[in-house]
């Protein structure tokens, strides 16, 4: 009997086991490839030539999604790309994880023509994918500005840095003049909420007579919120919804730009942008009976409302040349920073009510803080032949000087303060007499003590090498040597290799260490927020930053690089001119692997001796009552396979239908959990919780399949997404949630009018397809609050099926 968990992949491998069966077309029909510039510093090539997997994702494939997110789309184009949906998580709702090939945020690197993409200012400490890491905002790039997208699905930290365990993605902006377009789309939900609007304009101005250029774009958007909360049967009588529970209500507009300009036998070159975006999410509401709600104020209970802005700017400017014999070189400077603003509205600060004597006024809304991220690098790349043994050797070598600091601003008084004197010796009484909450409610500011500013620098010389040995065999290697203020030094290594036996058969292997310096954001962050422990006392619940009073007492030691080793083989075959397909094996094993602990908390009851309560004893003294930090905790290993097929027929119904394919499956275990305190094991730093949300939390198996079709003016794109199951227990334990594999199908409709304008339409998720419902029994109390399909691992939402229409015109 076949595995159930297979019958997805075999239908999927069937579908591409058809392909062949279309009608075969001429070589001279063959539609040129793309050529791509990641995986190797040598000479562009077209993406099936190359000794690692790199895919590919073209502006008319984003547009076909009919999405305005960056994230989304690339999550339904490519399958080792995952882009997780978010909610009730506070800064997550806004700035979501983008992970590659099943690992965190933080493993992925990505790049804007070539150059490091600086990094996201935001943490993910909720229980969310990639609870732990700071990732890149990828949707702070605007669609309307991007040309392509290369993925690099191999392990490349030697040749990139930091980052890119699992792989890399390149972003490459619009470029050239004479070009312009407009578009304006808009969108709902078949609930009739979640409705889209987005416009944007591009245009290539001309610089000088020499090929120089200029690109600009512009877009901005608009986001309504979607709600799928069911009724709240616990909290309310008689029974309504109460939270609000799907996208959170967004603005974002963009400016970017793209630009060239020949100089002095050289080029000059700058490009960058900027974007700001406002979201508008909830947090859990209090119900009128809830301590930490005032019925004076809101009789009906309240839902705390999460305000945030995120700005976010970059600018890398530079110079590229020959110096003769075949040579040439890049310098460049790359500045970029990510600010996320929070602020809380129609909450309460329940202390500053009830202070005695009973003030009974508090402000409604508060600034809680901002976190900040800034990253400067400079490069200088060198790149030519050098001739061995009259053999030629290609070679790429290079410098790099990176600044990364990291900045938490304090919010004002009222978000954190426990009455006005933020006395925690006062005695100030709730609606029930208890110890009235500390801080705005919903998210608690940022308080003084949490406020930083510090940073580190780095160095890195790099080199990598290629020779094409017959025409049949090329062999590369690279390696990489950086220095780190702050951890002192690592080397990595790579190599590669590409045998053609045939035109139509090639192999292909590479066998790589990498690492990941631990980030700034994870070093330096932490807060505090004032809760009542079990006994009914005012706390302190810390995420305490590396080297506090905390961490040292627990005997955690400071952070330190993660240590990766990657090997993938490969075979692509092209058995005509219009079908190739590729298969790739690979693994990825990560040591010391940086996490957010689990929550440590006081042991409970009677302690005969300081001995039998090792946490309380040390938490005690320091006034915190639990406490979260960062550390080298997990060693995992992930393995996968990645098969993509395509097919181009000309003919078809007068038509040219391309059929195409995408297989992915990864598998991520937690080999070991290891703790460097004497008082806390490994399970306690790490519980089984965070586990599953590592091992499970994203789909071990995601595929896509579509059919393109194309005739005259007229174009149609079916397109079907398979996302296997996962699994939570985050707020269940020790019951495993699991919510099921699911397909989602979407389909697009694009009519030419002229050679200017177009129009388009589509539905996506066609058949309405939601996650699980939440187990009523198990899962319980959270069904009965509302909540009724998935939260800490979403893979494709919660808001059901949505349409969209869209008009462009070229000029």
């Amino acid at each position: 009997m076949i595995h159930p968990t297979l019958h997805p992949t075999l239908l999927a491998a069937a579908l591409l086991a058809a392909f062949p069966q279309a009608q075969a077309q001429t070589a001279d029909q063959e539609a040129p490839h793309t050529v791509v510039v990641i995986g190797s510093r040598a000479a562009a090539r077209s993406a099936l030539d190359t000794a690692v997997p790199v895919g590919l994702v073209g502006s008319q494939d984003l547009a076909s999604t009919g999405t305005l997110e960056l994230g989304k789309a690339l999550q339904e184009l490519d399958p080792s790309f995952n882009f997780s949906t978010t909610f009730i998580s506070d800064g997550t709702d806004i700035i979501r994880p983008a992970t590659l090939r099943g690992l965190g945020p933080d493993q992925l690197l990505v790049l804007v023509n070539g150059k490091r993409r600086h990094q996201q200012a935001l943490v993910n400490v909720q229980q969310t994918v990639g609870r732990g890491s700071a990732g890149t905002d990828i949707n702070a790039i605007p669609m309307s500005a991007i040309d392509h997208i290369e993925v690099l699905r191999d392990g490349a930290a030697s040749q990139y840095g930091s980052d890119a365990i699992a792989g890399v993605i390149n972003i490459v902006l619009k470029e050239g003049a004479g070009k312009s377009l407009v578009g304006a789309s808009a969108g709902t939900t078949s609930e009739g909420d979640g409705d889209t609007f987005g416009a944007s304009a591009y245009h290539g101005f001309a610089l000088g007579s020499d090929g120089g250029f200029l690109s600009l774009a512009i877009e901005g958007r608009r986001r309504g919120e979607t709600n799928r909360a069911g009724p709240d049967t616990l909290r309310v009588t008689p029974a309504r919804v109460t939270q609000r529970i799907g996208d959170s209500r967004a603005k974002d507009a963009y400016v970017w730009t793209n630009a060239a300009l020949p100089l002095g036998g050289g080029e000059l070159y700058l490009f960058g942008g900027a974007s700001k975006r406002s979201g508008e999410a909830a947090g859990f509401f209090r119900p009128r009976e809830d301590a930490r709600n005032v019925p004076a104020v809101y009789p009906d209970g309240f839902l705390p409302e999460i305000r945030t802005e995120v700005r976010d700017a970059s600018l890398a400017f530079g110079y590229r040349g020959e110096l003769g014999g075949g040579w040439k070189y890049d310098a460049s400077f790359n500045h970029g920073r990510s600010e996320l603003v929070f602020n809380e509205r129609n909450s309460i600060n329940v202390s500053y009510w009830y202070e005695n004597p009973c003030r009974c006024e508090s402000p409604f809304e508060a600034y809680t803080g901002t976190l900040g991220f800034h990253q400067s690098t400079f490069n200088l790349d060198l790149k030519g032949t050098l001739h061995f043994l009259d053999q030629p050797i290609f070679v790429g070598a290079g410098f790099e000087y990176r600044r990364d600091s990291y900045r938490i601003e304090a919010g004002e008084p009222v978000s954190y303060q426990y009455g006005r004197t933020n006395n925690p010796a006062l005695r100030i009484r709730d609606q029930h007499g208890g110890i009235a909450q500390a801080g705005i409610q919903g998210f608690p500011g940022y308080t003084p003590a949490n406020e930083v500013y510090a940073g580190r620098h780095n160095t890195a010389f790099y080199i990598d090498a290629e020779h094409k040995w017959s025409e049949q065999l090329t062999l590369g290697s690279a390696l990489r040597r950086e220095r780190y203020s702050d951890f002192g030094t690592t080397t990595t290594g790579k190599l590669i290799a590409r045998y053609d036996p045939s035109r139509s058969v090639a192999l292909r292997a590479s066998a790589s260490t990498g690492f990941r310096a631990p980030s700034v954001q994870q070093k330096f962050y932490s807060s505090v927020s004032t809760n009542l422990n079990g006994a009914g006392v005012l706390t302190d619940t810390l995420t305490a930053r590396e080297g506090s009073p905390v961490t040292r007492a627990f005997g955690i030691a400071p952070l330190k690089e993660e240590t990766s080793r990657s090997a993938s083989a490969g075979i692509l075959l092209r058995p005509a001119p219009n079908f190739s397909i590729t298969a790739d094996v690979w693994r990825t094993d990560i040591d010391d692997r940086i996490v957010f602990s689990s929550t440590i908390s006081p042991e409970t009851g009677a302690c005969a001796t300081p001995a039998a309560c090792p946490i309380r004893t040390i938490l005690a003294p320091l006034r915190v009552g639990q406490a979260q930090f960062f550390t080298n905790a997990i060693d995992t290993e992930t393995r996968g396979l990645d098969i993509t097929a395509e097919h181009t027929t000309r003919g078809v119904a007068g038509g040219k239908l391309v059929l195409s394919g995408q297989l992915g499956l990864n598998r991520t275990k937690v080999k070991a959990r290891h703790s460097q305190s004497s008082v806390l094991s490994g399970a306690q730093l790490f519980d089984d919780a965070q586990v599953t949300l590592i091992e499970r939390g994203q789909p071990r198996q995601h595929h896509v399949v579509a059919a393109d079709f194309t005739r005259g003016a007229w174009n149609a794109n079916l397109r079907a997404n398979y996302y296997g199951k996962v699994q939570g227990q985050g707020f269940t334990t020790p019951y495993v949630q699991t919510w099921d594999a699911k397909w989602l199908v979407d389909l697009a409709l694009r009519f030419s009018v002229s050679h200017n304008l177009s129009l388009s339409a589509g539905a996506n998720n066609v058949f309405d397809t939601y996650p699980t419902r939440w187990d009523p029994v198990r899962a319980a109390p959270f069904p009965q609050m509302g909540f009724t399909h998935c939260w800490e691992t979403c893979p494709f939402g919660i808001n059901g099926r949505s349409y969209y229409a869209r008009a462009e015109y070229a000029f």
